[in-house]
């Protein structure tokens, strides 16, 4: 199913990092080389030094799947102000990688893992967990990869092993790259675990994108919704059609203002320019007292219909990203349910970008931009 498509390949050595251990043999330095995006659409590549301490992991990064959010710093187009914050650093946060060294006693060289993009400020400063009882994904203390924080995009990536997740061995790379993606949809249920629980309800999503198709699949295959319970809106024939595990309608083709009120829960995963549209129809459907989830992200001040929210009662809910649990979770459900494998298959290209330097992920990050393809973009790294 795949096919490399790679630029020249750099002297062999030019990714050989280096690991020089100290007298105690209890931290380490460790040389990554670091593709960096300076400024947009500029990536090289640095030599940086980082220190393995206990209980961490040296991993190279094997595969990674590339984000809007990548897309968006490469090209630039986020907010200057948010440039300028954010860059230099390594991109990509979706990815996995094999165990070079470790310090823990959870992860053995050569394990295939997961990486977990954000890291909680109690592992960065060596903090008492008690003192901040924040998840990750909440606490402003930490770090998230390809944020402001180095990514994936680099030879040694050095992480706390609580952040790591091993792969199953029936989980093969392709549908382990997809994990962190599919989190996103796991962790925004889990904030509603409440209603889920409940018999009988109705629940929507909208977004036929990577990140809404994966979400509902997470409804589907771990919460158990079926298409009696689960309805998807989508924007595009070509993608709704993919999914076969719910009950799905084009948005444009549903009458939202005559339709009955009848969904307990609704989530929004389309963001950018369609989020208020969809946040404003999910409003009109919700039963009074229903809830919305909020998953999509936008540049931009959304405009929603605040009378109806206040006069249905209804609850919104925002998440982001996702925690180490979080992987667990899915990457059990993945690796023990084979339709949910064949689900997550449809997502995977009919090429995988070869990148053994900077200008390899120039070109790719030129070329995944320009093609706006609905399955993910995954790259391949060839560090040595």
């Amino acid at each position: 199913m795949y096919y490399n498509k790679s630029c020249k390949r750099l002297q062999s050595d030019y990714f050989n990092g280096g690991i020089t251990l100290d007298d105690n043999n209890q931290t380490s330095q460790v040389v990554s080389t670091v593709l960096s995006l300076d400024k947009p659409e500029q990536i090289n590549a640095k030599k940086v030094t980082r220190t393995l301490q206990k209980n961490w992991v040296v991993v190279e990064p094997t595969y990674a799947s590339v984000c809007h959010a990548d897309e968006r710093y490469y090209s630039g187009k986020r907010r200057p102000e948010a440039l300028a914050k954010k860059l230099p650093m390594a991109l990509l946060h979706e990815g996995i990688g094999v165990v070079k060294q470790s310090q823990s006693s959870k992860f053995q060289v050569g394990q295939r893992v997961v990486i977990v993009p954000g890291i909680p400020g109690k592992d960065l400063h060596n903090a008492n967990p008690a003192t901040n009882s924040l998840p990750a994904n909440y606490d402003n203390t930490g770090v998230f990869m390809s944020s402001g924080y180095d990514g994936i995009a680099q030879s040694a990536v050095v992480q706390p092993a609580n952040e790591l997740v091993a792969i199953p061995d029936n989980v093969p790379n392709e549908l382990a790259i997809l994990t962190e993606v599919s989190t996103i949809g796991y962790e925004a249920s889990t904030r509603v675990k409440h209603i889920l629980q409940k018999k009988d309800i109705k629940v929507g999503l909208f977004g036929d994108g990577p990140v809404g198709y994966m979400a509902a699949a997470v409804l589907h295959y771990i919460w158990h919704l079926d298409k009696e319970h689960l309805v998807v809106f989508g924007g595009m024939p070509d993608r709704i059609e993919k999914i076969d595990f719910a009950t799905t309608y084009l948005s444009d083709h549903y009458d939202f203002d005559q339709a009955d009120a009848d969904f307990d829960l609704i989530f929004e995963a389309t963001g950018g320019n369609f989020s208020s549209t969809a946040i404003n129809e999910a409003i009109k459907v919700l039963k009074p007292l229903g809830s919305i989830v909020l998953m999509g992200v936008s540049e931009n001040l959304v405009p929603i219909d605040t009378r109806d929210v206040l006069e249905k009662g209804l609850t919104l809910y925002g998440t982001s990203r996702s925690v180490a649990t979080d992987f667990q979770v899915v990457l059990k459900a993945i690796s023990e349910s084979e339709a949910y494998q064949q689900t997550l298959k449809k997502l995977l290209p009919d090429q995988v970008y070869a990148v053994h330097d900077a200008a390899d992920l120039m070109t790719a990050f030129q070329e995944i931009i320009a093609r706006n393809d609905w399955h993910k973009a995954i790259i391949e790294f060839h560090w040595h």
